[in-house]
């Protein structure tokens, strides 16, 4: 258990506050009263809340932190999450040498050439989404029948996974990132992925394809279960953040007629506009989680050997010293300095990936629907405040 000063310390995770774009006020309070601050988490154990854009990059890029969740003190934050990260871990929850052996095999599929070479194919997939919730009469909703199948088939398709199957595993991808789901429900959502990927993937050793996990199978020195980590892990992120990054960008935008027209009047804005957006939303709510394995400074506090520390990727991204009036939205704004990506050797593989589905997705819905509209009040809307990835559960259009 960490050893902290006596103050009090902020329960993890707090409550969000009536911006539902914004931080959670305590989190944003930290920022500005006691950037690096102690938290109390779901077993009673603390860890350090990092919440400055400065000391968040600096902890990232540390080598006295660990992101291994196997060290003495690792600050799970929650009984599930710790069956999911400490039990046959994916190399994001691993160290260099080892996090970079696995993560050069993959490397090569996310490069930017590579990535940009799929827009022909992304933008059909966006039309093709888009003409099928367009055929009937409105209202529907965005998030079923545009923003979560998006990223779902294109991930399935890198990987070679059947798109037929996307209940299958979006059912119990949103357990394995639910807050509170038990350890039973974390474990076997877990098993029953890696036997499905695992299955798959026998099947790719006799019948060899060009997508990854054939790729991973043919390499012949990873274990069935080496492929099905790794796959699951691309499976997962690949659809959950940029779906609900890309229907959350929506309701922003529909909720800033100024800037949502800005960005209609001159198209060219898109690459920066996602850029902004990303770091406006901060999607990722929970942060990124690290170890201390050596004595070390951040913000003036000493973080000692075994104590947690809770990036807070939020707020470091509406860090007043690094963006001015970070608390609007600025389609015009350079973002680039944003961590919603991560930061250092951990940062997101399919980054350049995400960026282009969100793009694409998000050019493609405001040239082909000009009178997009909420088609409910935004107070019905429900936010998803008890996962990894923050979004609404559904977003009704009309157009």
């Amino acid at each position: 258990m960490t050893t902290v000063e006596p103050i009090d310390a902020i329960n993890y995770p707090a409550a969000r506050g009536g911006c539902p774009f914004a931080p959670p006020p305590a989190y944003q309070e930290a920022l500005e009263q006691r950037p690096v601050t102690p938290v109390s988490l779901w077993d009673g154990s603390r860890a350090w809340l990092v919440t400055r854009h400065e000391d968040v990059r600096s902890v990232m890029g540390d080598r006295r932190f660990s992101a291994d969740a196997r060290h003495p003190g690792f600050p799970f934050l929650s009984d599930g999450r710790r069956e999911l990260a400490a039990q046959n871990p994916s190399f994001i929850r691993m160290d260099d040498p080892e996090h970079a052996r696995f993560r050069r095999m993959l490397t090569g599929d996310f490069i930017i050439k590579r990535v940009e070479a799929l827009r022909p194919e992304i933008q059909r997939i966006v039309d093709d989404f888009l003409d099928r919730m367009t055929a009937h009469h409105p209202p529907a909703d965005l998030v079923a029948e545009f923003a979560l199948p998006v990223p779902s088939l294109v991930i399935c398709r890198l990987l070679g996974v059947p798109y037929q199957d996307h209940d299958y595993f979006q059912e119990r991808s949103r357990i394995l990132l639910h807050n509170h789901s038990t350890t039973e429900q974390v474990r076997q959502a877990r098993d029953e992925l890696a036997l499905y990927v695992m299955e798959l993937a026998d099947r790719k050793e006799w019948e060899p394809d060009d997508r990854i996990i054939s790729r991973l199978v043919a390499r012949g020195d990873l274990t069935r279960e080496q492929v099905a980590t790794m796959s699951l892990l691309l499976l997962v992120a690949g659809h959950e953040t940029t779906a609900n990054m890309t229907a959350l960008s929506t309701l922003a935008l529909l909720r800033d007629p100024v800037q949502l027209a800005r960005l209609r009047e001159d198209p060219t804005l898109i690459k920066g506009a996602v850029e902004e957006m990303l770091r406006f939303l901060s999607i990722v709510q929970t942060g990124t989680v690290r170890v201390a394995v050596e004595t070390a400074e951040i913000g003036g506090t000493t973080i000692e050997p075994g104590e947690g520390v809770v990036c807070m990727l939020s707020t470091a991204n509406r860090d007043g010293a690094v963006f001015a009036a970070p608390d609007e939205l600025d389609l015009g704004r350079d973002a680039r300095r944003h961590v919603a990506f991560g930061f250092g050797v951990h940062q997101c593989l399919g980054q350049p990936l995400a960026r282009l589905e969100l793009q694409i997705a998000l050019e493609t819905l405001i040239r082909r629907l000009p009178e997009l509209r909420l088609a409910v009040p935004v107070e019905e809307l429900r936010f998803r405040t008890d996962t990894v990835v923050y979004g609404v559960e559904e977003l009704p259009v009309a157009w």
